[in-house]
């Protein structure tokens, strides 16, 4: 059992994360049935699981399920998608038992309320402290190329990927007592340094062509090759910040934090954000829009119609 415990933690370090690091630990507890572990403790103690729930009950409560997605609801004119918990790249074991969201389900129903015709507007409801770096690319491509207004509203964490994604709305809207960012990527790697609690001692042999496949971390080229890595990934994550929020990379560099989290006042003065509001204020401007496109449309059709109708007549006459 603890065997393949360790095969659970070592398939979970073998991915780049962008995630709070006490998030991933707690993950990898969670993973190796760890459940007395001080991390969860720590993470536990924050209030994430009470206010999650919250945003997941604020989902349910908006309006009517969207017809044709996985979990997202619609309310005059507005889709709600929850981004909320760990953001796995699809729904997974781990994912079910953290409480996460599968980053597939999100683009899924981001799709559907873009070919839908009752959506005039989107709004991304995110509390989450991140997850895998595995699709964040892809789908911040597709939130930033949405043709219809898409609206990110943090109500409590957008952290590391969730702030990826977040960043990709043409607004960012915060509660107040949220924060935002986490820039950045980790990978964590252990190797068996001493015999193991079974009296064991793990071995690793590697093809001689292939040293890179597992670099040894206790060397500075082993160390290099992984921050190589971890940093290229970083790269991408900074250029698609910076292409979201319509600013230049060194400002996201320098200025969103440099991998903290910030308050939602320092957030918006940062340029990491647009403004403090509340979810329903938020759906409330949707509702207002809802009612302008739907009467400009009615006019565009009555225009159209009776142009239409114009025509006809004048066929007629001839």
């Amino acid at each position: 059992m603890k065997q393949d415990a360790a095969a659970v933690i070592a398939a979970i370090r073998a991915t780049p994360w962008a995630i709070l690091p006490e998030y991933l630990e707690a993950i990898e507890a969670i993973a190796a049935r760890a459940l007395n572990d001080d991390i969860l403790k720590l993470v536990a103690a924050d209030g994430h699981e009470a206010r999650m729930e919250a945003a997941r009950m604020s989902v349910a409560a908006v309006g009517t399920r969207l017809e044709g997605s996985m979990m997202s609801t619609f309310r005059d004119g507005t889709a709600l998608i929850p981004v909320v918990g760990t953001i796995f790249p699809r729904s997974s074991m781990i994912g079910a038992s953290t409480g996460g969201t599968a980053l597939s389900e999100v683009m899924h129903d981001m799709r559907v309320a873009l070919r839908s015709d009752q959506v005039d507007r989107i709004v991304m409801l995110v509390d989450s402290p991140g997850g895998v770096v595995s699709s964040l690319g892809e789908a911040a491509d597709g939130i930033r190329a949405a043709e219809k207004p898409v609206t990110a509203f943090v109500a409590g964490m957008g952290a590391s990927a969730a702030y990826w994604l977040a960043s990709q709305a043409r607004e960012i809207v915060l509660d107040r007592s949220a924060s935002v960012g986490s820039i950045g990527v980790v990978a964590t790697v252990s190797r068996q340094e001493g015999p193991d609690q079974n009296g064991r001692r793990a071995y690793e042999i590697v093809s001689s062509g292939a040293p890179m496949k597992r670099p040894d971390v206790s060397t500075e080229e082993g160390r290099a090759a992984i921050q190589a890595d971890v940093d290229a990934i970083e790269e991408v994550f900074v250029a698609d910040v910076a292409a979201g929020r319509k600013v230049d990379m060194d400002k996201v560099r320098k200025q969103f934090g440099q991998g903290a989290m910030v308050s939602a006042s320092r957030a918006v003065a940062a340029g990491m954000a647009d403004r403090i509001g509340t979810l329903e204020s938020v759906l409330a401007v949707g509702t207002k829009e809802s009612g302008r496109t739907r009467q400009n449309n009615g006019g565009r059709r009555a225009l159209y119609a009776a142009e239409i109708e114009t025509r006809r007549r004048a066929a007629e006459r001839g």
